[in-house]
C-alpha cells in the first residue's frame, strides 16, 4: 500500500488516499489549537502521542465489541484506517461538569452528574460548532433516526469500557468526543481519535488534568501531561 494525494488537513491530522480505495493513512501533527482555532500553538510530541494512544484504544474497544476505523499503526505518526463517509457531528459524552456544559448549566466544574449526558455538535468551524438536538439534525440530513439510535449506543458502550479501564490507572473520564462515519454497507463506524485531544482525564487523587485543557488555559506541563496519559494507558 503507497501513500498517494493528500485528502484533507485538519487542526491535528492530515489525511492522504491511498493506492487502495477503500484505505486511508492518518497522519498525526503536533499542532495545537483551542477556541475554535483562535488559540494556536504545538505540543512537542503530541502527534506520536496521540497515534499511540488512539491505537491501544481502537485495539481495546475491538477486543470488546467495538469496530472502529482503525487497521494499523504504520509509524510513530500514521495509521491505516478504513475509508469511511464521515458523517458532520461531532458527538460528545459527559461523566463530570466541565468546559461549556458547566458554565451553561451554572454548574461547579467537577461535579459529577448523575447519568451521563450525550451532546451533539454540529462540525462547521464558520458557524463555530454549534449544540444541537436529534430534531437539528434531521431537519438538516445529517443522519437518520436508527443512526442517531446506533451512534448513542456506541457512544456509551464506549464511555462504560472507558471508564472501567481508566479507573485502573488512577484515571477519571470527564469527558469525550467521538466521532463516526458510514462504511461500504451504511453500517455506522466510530472513527477519529481517542487521546487527550478529545477527552478530559483528570488523576482521580489529585484532579491534575492530564490533557489539553493544560494548553487551553496556559496552565504549563502540557507535554508532560500527554506523555503521563500515554505512560498510564499503555503501562
Amino acid at each position: 500500500m503507497e501513500k498517494t494525494k493528500m485528502l484533507y488537513e485538519g487542526k491535528a491530522k492530515i489525511v492522504y488516499e491511498t493506492d487502495e480505495p477503500d484505505k486511508l493513512i492518518v497522519y498525526f501533527k503536533d499542532d495545537a489549537t483551542a477556541g475554535n482555532g483562535e488559540k494556536k500553538g504545538t505540543i512537542e510530541g503530541k502527534g506520536a502521542i496521540n497515534n499511540e494512544m488512539s491505537a491501544y484504544f481502537f485495539k481495546m474497544l475491538k477486543d470488546r465489541g467495538i469496530n472502529s476505523h482503525f487497521i494499523e499503526k504504520i509509524s510513530d505518526r500514521e495509521m491505516v484506517v478504513k475509508s469511511l463517509r464521515m458523517i458532520a457531528l461531532e458527538v460528545v459524552v459527559r461523566n463530570v461538569a466541565a468546559g461549556s456544559l458547566a458554565k451553561r448549566l451554572g454548574l461547579p466544574e467537577g461535579t459529577p452528574l448523575k447519568t451521563p449526558v450525550l451532546e451533539y455538535f454540529y462540525k462547521n468551524d464558520e458557524l463555530g460548532d454549534p449544540l444541537l438536538n436529534r430534531y437539528h439534525i434531521m431537519v438538516m440530513d445529517l443522519a437518520r433516526v436508527h443512526e442517531l439510535d446506533d451512534i448513542e449506543h456506541i457512544a456509551f458502550c464506549v464511555n462504560q469500557i472507558l471508564i472501567n479501564f481508566l479507573k485502573s490507572k488512577n484515571i477519571n473520564l470527564i469527558d469525550f468526543k467521538l466521532e463516526f462515519g458510514r462504511d461500504e454497507r451504511d453500517k455506522i463506524v466510530l472513527a477519529d481519535e481517542i487521546s487527550p485531544d478529545n477527552c478530559r482525564f483528570w488523576d482521580i487523587s489529585t484532579n491534575e488534568k492530564l490533557d489539553k485543557d493544560r494548553f487551553r488555559h496556559d496552565m504549563g506541563g502540557v507535554e508532560e501531561a500527554y506523555r503521563e496519559m500515554l505512560t498510564r494507558v499503555t503501562a
